[in-house]
């Protein structure tokens, strides 16, 4: 049974992924180091899917109590900008180790990867290579959508026959312009609204992207922040103030609006039930480096992120009194 998963639209070579775009293929690593490119195995779409769906049938079915916080998970990570391919394996490995590798395993995490440069000098580049990924993320949500519909209509007839994962995604940085474009592009092929939620959780981390992207609130105008809030039980950003990258992104980009993983929502407008942010500024050590990363390496933050995934309420979250990194 494959330990490590991975779906990328970048090029393949003999050492590695690339920093170009190419057609999506698809890997999985039964053990050793998924930063070894050596390690992963090519298979077609099909035999992926397979695997997957073998994989996640093993999960215990919800206990008979209800307590959906253990229900096990399939997860999607997508990476953020100046990320090659061994950077994205590394953080991958680090999201598995720290949150699905555990005494109390979340399941099943899933890495996309898309062709980011790797350059500080490539942010522009970088944007353009996001937009351009939406429509191959957006198959793969695509075929999410269907199978889960499939299992609805099985569950129906047979509650044995219930899907026993959770889907969730854990988007970082530039990584959510890419997934909000792809939700547009899945929510519109759907015929929107849908009758069921793709995504259960969506975790937003240091979101490189508007503010505002919520801000027609429970109005439907067929903007990209309407297509993330139907498409999903729950969204949460994770936000800080401290982080340079996001503030050097809103300067480059002039276009009027805060970063959503800098400044959290916009609190002039208003914003859909579903969606809410938390600042983890108090969470991270004050001599922390590399603030727009930090988040996956701070233990209290990881902790944030699993009762989030888990899906334990916002209030009881929020009633909790910060503790310090």
């Amino acid at each position: 049974m494959p330990r490590y998963w991975m779906i990328s639209n970048r090029t393949v070579g003999k050492d590695g992924l690339g920093s170009s775009r190419g057609a999506l293929s698809w890997w999985t690593s039964e053990s050793g180091d998924p930063k070894a490119f050596s390690s992963w195995t090519r298979v077609s779409a099909g035999q992926f899917q397979k695997a997957l769906v073998e994989a996640t049938s093993q999960f215990p079915p919800l206990p008979d109590n209800l307590d959906h916080t253990d229900q096990r998970h399939l997860t999607l990570f997508i990476h953020g900008f100046n990320n090659s391919w061994a950077e994205a394996a590394a953080r991958y490995e680090q999201i598995c180790s720290s949150l699905f590798d555990t005494d109390r395993p979340l399941g099943i995490c899933v890495l996309f990867t898309w062709p980011s440069g790797g350059l500080p000098t490539d942010y522009l580049p970088d944007r353009g290579e996001a937009e351009a990924t939406a429509p191959d993320l957006a198959e793969v949500l695509d075929q999410l959508h269907d199978w889960m519909a499939v299992k609805q209509k099985q569950a129906a007839k047979d509650p044995a026959k219930a899907c026993r994962a959770k889907t969730s995604i854990i988007a970082h940085s530039m990584g959510n312009f890419v997934l909000q474009k792809a939700m547009q592009a899945a929510w519109t092929r759907a015929n929107r609204p849908l009758l069921l939620s793709l995504v259960n959780q969506l975790l937003m981390v240091a979101a490189d992207v508007d503010n505002d992207l919520f801000g027609s609130g429970e109005q439907q105008t067929g903007s990209d922040g309407d297509a993330i809030a139907n498409l999903c039980y729950r969204v949460t950003a994770l936000y800080t103030g401290r982080d340079p990258v996001l503030g050097v992104s809103a300067g480059l980009k002039h276009f009027g609006k805060r970063r959503l993983g800098r400044s959290g929502l916009d609190g002039a407008l208003p914003v859909p039930d579903n969606v809410w942010a938390q600042d983890c500024s108090a969470l991270i050590p004050p001599d922390a480096h590399d603030i727009h990363s930090v988040y996956f390496q701070t233990p209290k933050v990881i902790q944030l992120m699993g009762e989030i995934l888990r899906g334990v309420d916002r209030k009881v979250i929020q009633s909790r009194p910060p503790v310090a990194g």
